[in-house]
Formats: structure tokens, C-alpha cells, sequence
């Protein structure tokens, strides 16, 4: 069978996503898509090839990223410095877009983050006394519990534990870990000023720390408690503190700093507590590092829910958002590739934007709450046909006429009772 581009389907499977809807349209469709420098996002998706070509557990992987494998190779064929028009070309070859958002709804929702820079020190000392923690060796993934193979990494979702008398219970929550609950235990890795910082630097996932000599340390995601996130914006506004409108990022660290108290009661309201790892083989000008395990490209990587998305996986945003500090929202219509995901990052069109590191990129992340049209850059290897066949496609107003079947020879009756019948409307099937 040959689809858009030549390219013969390798009959790989189909989407298969839960309360989904599909709609196919054509690169001609995508807003933007002729302008857009699709050569920023290529070389980023060649690295996410390399990684994915790499697993062995080939035999267990999801149709998406079968397709992907097939995919991939032609990818990596090419220079890793292609040109906007041959990425282009190799996108529009490869691919059919694909619209997707959750069953009745028409977009999705968009986040931002990005990797903070922040003043801290290798040792507990004066001014710097606010640890960052190593992952405790007691500390327990449940998404891993029962599987014979286990990826490298602990799963952002899922939850965790630890065994207590032979019984897996939770871990210690935020609070008490900031009583004390791992003091003592040489699990420090690097020490901040600010509790604010390593609160947000928790939420983000990875960090610079610039030490008192000048050198910088790299942080990046370890693990988590297993306790649910939960956002303290939410309770700023439900509160009256902060109108829902004007909820930034700023705006949380200036109440979390004029209310101390307060804001450390507000702080603990999300139990959730990530520990982190050093990460000393990046240089001081790359990116950060995602779950995939490659760096970062700004502007063009997005987190996903791993659960339905495989990295690598290529996105079509468009949507309108807050650039600039200003109400009227700025087109961002551009190409992403999935390399990263997060514990909120829940549901089939459901992003959070990569915006680099340092406090410009930290400023326009915490503005970033934005509706969103997705649509999946889909390998042509995907079966079209089985995933128009799936349920609730291609919307969900769409529904197929019942199937008209011949209705059974009845009995001639007496002449009154078939003009008593005449103008009486078929009763509905049960």
C-alpha cells in the first residue's frame, strides 16, 4: 500500500488512543507551516532517533514508535545540519498531520518551563542552607513493581514508596521533609539560598547552580515522593490573593517572599518533593536535559504524557500566548518534537513548552497558560485506514447510520387493520 510520499506502509498498527478524536488534514492546513523553520526542530528530532534506535526492548514498544523506527533511519541519513526546506521536505514526505484532542473537545492546554539559574554552594554554609536531595536508595517507583524490564531512569509518574516492616507505604511528603526527615543521611548535593528557589527548581525538574568560584553545576530530575502534584496558584486565586487572570510565576515568589509564613504553608500544600542528580558531562552553554536523556531545544522541545506519547514523537502547535508581558497573546505556530514529560503533564493534548534557562526564559514560562490546537505529525507506516476505523472518529458528533436491514414478511392482515397502520413512524430499536 503506498500513502503520501511514496513511502509503503508497513502496516505497523494504529493510534489507539483512549477518548480521543482524529482529524486528517493536509500540511496546507497547518497555519504557518510554509514560514516555520522546521530545520530548528530536525536536528533535535535526529537526536531523539539516536536514542530511540538504541532500546532494546524493540519487542514490547507501541505502534507509534514502530513506525517511528521505520522512520528514523531515513532521518539520521541526513546531515544533522539540514536545511528549513530539505527538513521540510523530509516532514512532509514522512508524515501525515493529524489533528488530536480529547473526545468533544477542540484544543488542548499549553504550559511553559524552563531551567532556572540560581546562586548555591557544594557544602552547608553561611548564606547557603537550603539543601537539594539525591534520590534516597529506600525510595521505591510503583510503576516499576512486577515488570521483568526496567528502563533506566525513575518513572515522573506512577507513584512511590518505601518499605516499612516489610510493607510498601508512602514516602515522606513535602513537610516533613523539609523537618527533617532525610537529615543526617549525606543525601545533600548542593545547598541554595532560597527555599522559593528549590521549591520552583522542583517544579521545573533541572537547574544551573552557580557556585562561589564561578563553576556551574548542572541538576536535573532523580526522582520523586509519589505524592500528587498539586499547583499553589490554584489556592492564590481561590483565595482571593490573586485574580486568576494576573496568576504568574512572579506573582507566587512575591507573595511567597512579602508573607514568608504564608508562603510556606503554601509551598507545603503541594506534597510533592523531586530529588535530583548532578549532571557533570554538559557544557555551560547546552540545554537542559529531558527525560529522554538528551538535551533540550529551546523553543522547540515539549513535555507530553509519556503514558500515551513516545518520545520523538512530532507535534504541531498552534496556538496564541503570552511572549511578551502583555494581555493580547502572540502567535506561536511551530514544529516540536516530544523529549520530555512531567507528574502534571496528563492527557493526549496536553504540552508544556521548553523555553530555555535563565530568568528571560523563566519570565515568559510563568506566564504561559494557554489553550492550544495539536496536531501529530503521524509516520505514514500508521495504518489510516484502522485509525479512521476506531471508535469515535472523526468526531463525536459523527455517527454511521444503522445498518438498513429488510424488514420481515409479515402476515397479510384484514383490510381495517392495515389502514389503521397507515402515518405510524417506526418505534426505535433497543
Amino acid at each position: 500500500m503506498l500513502l503520501s510520499g511514496g513511502i509503503a506502509s508497513a502496516n505497523v498498527g494504529s493510534l489507539n488512543f483512549s477518548d480521543a478524536q482524529y482529524e486528517f488534514v493536509s500540511f496546507a492546513d497547518l497555519a504557518g507551516w510554509n514560514e516555520d523553520k522546521q530545520g530548528e526542530v530536525f536536528a533535535g528530532f535526529r537526536r531523539s532517533c539516536e536514542v530511540l534506535l538504541r532500546r532494546k526492548d524493540a519487542a514490547s514498544v507501541r505502534p507509534m514508535e514502530s513506525a517511528l523506527r521505520e522512520v528514523c533511519p531515513r532521518a539520521l541519513a541526513l546531515p544533522e545540519k539540514t536545511d528549513d526546506a530539505a527538513a521540510k521536505k523530509f516532514f512532509e514526505t514522512n508524515f501525515r498531520p493529524v489533528r488530536i484532542s480529547k473526545l468533544g473537545e477542540t484544543t488542548g492546554l499549553l504550559t511553559g518551563y524552563y531551567e532556572p539559574e540560581v546562586e548555591g554552594s557544594l557544602t552547608l554554609t553561611e548564606g547557603f542552607t537550603v539543601p537539594l536531595y539525591r534520590r534516597p536508595p529506600e525510595l521505591i517507583s510503583k510503576a516499576r513493581l512486577g515488570k521483568r524490564y526496567l528502563r533506566a531512569g525513575f518513572p515522573s509518574t506512577g507513584g512511590a514508596g518505601h518499605r516499612v516492616n516489610g510493607k510498601l507505604v508512602e514516602y515522606h511528603d513535602r513537610a516533613a521533609i523539609e523537618d527533617g526527615a532525610l537529615a543526617n543521611r549525606g543525601l545533600e548535593i548542593v545547598w541554595l539560598r532560597d527555599k522559593a528557589d528549590a521549591f520552583f527548581i522542583q517544579i521545573q525538574g533541572s537547574a544551573r547552580i552557580l557556585l562561589p568560584d564561578g563553576k556551574l553545576v548542572r541538576v536535573n530530575y532523580a526522582a520523586h515522593n509519589g505524592h500528587n502534584f498539586t499547583p499553589i496558584g490554584r489556592n492564590l486565586i481561590e483565595t482571593g490573593i490573586v485574580p486568576r487572570d494576573e496568576m504568574s510565576m512572579e506573582n507566587i515568589r512575591m507573595f511567597i517572599a512579602e508573607m514568608p509564613d504564608e508562603g510556606r504553608e503554601l509551598m507545603r500544600k503541594n506534597r510533592a518533593f523531586t530529588f535530583f542528580r548532578i549532571v557533570d558531562n554538559l557544557p555551560p552553554d547546552s540545554e537542559a536535559v529531558g527525560a529522554q536523556g538528551i538535551s533540550l531545544v529551546k523553543d522547540r522541545s515539549l513535555a507530553v504524557d509519556n503514558k500515551l506519547h513516545v518520545y520523538c514523537s512530532l507535534f504541531w502547535i498552534e496556538a496564541k500566548l503570552q511572549l511578551q508581558n502583555t494581555r493580547d497573546g502572540q502567535t506561536f505556530n511551530r514544529l516540536m518534537v516530544a523529549q520530555d514529560t512531567g507528574s502534571a503533564i496528563v492527557g493526549i493534548a496536553r504540552g508544556d513548552i521548553y523555553f530555555g534557562g535563565g530568568p528571560e526564559a523563566g519570565a515568559v514560562a510563568g506566564r504561559i497558560r494557554n489553550p492550544g490546537a495539536f496536531f501529530m505529525l503521524v509516520p505514514n507506516e500508521i495504518d489510516p485506514v484502522r485509525i479512521a476505523a476506531e471508535q469515535n472518529v472523526p468526531n463525536p458528533e459523527y455517527r454511521p447510520e444503522a445498518e438498513k436491514k429488510e424488514p420481515p414478511k409479515a402476515e397479510a392482515k384484514p383490510a381495517e387493520e392495515s389502514k389503521n397502520d397507515e402515518g405510524k413512524k417506526d418505534e426505535p430499536k433497543k
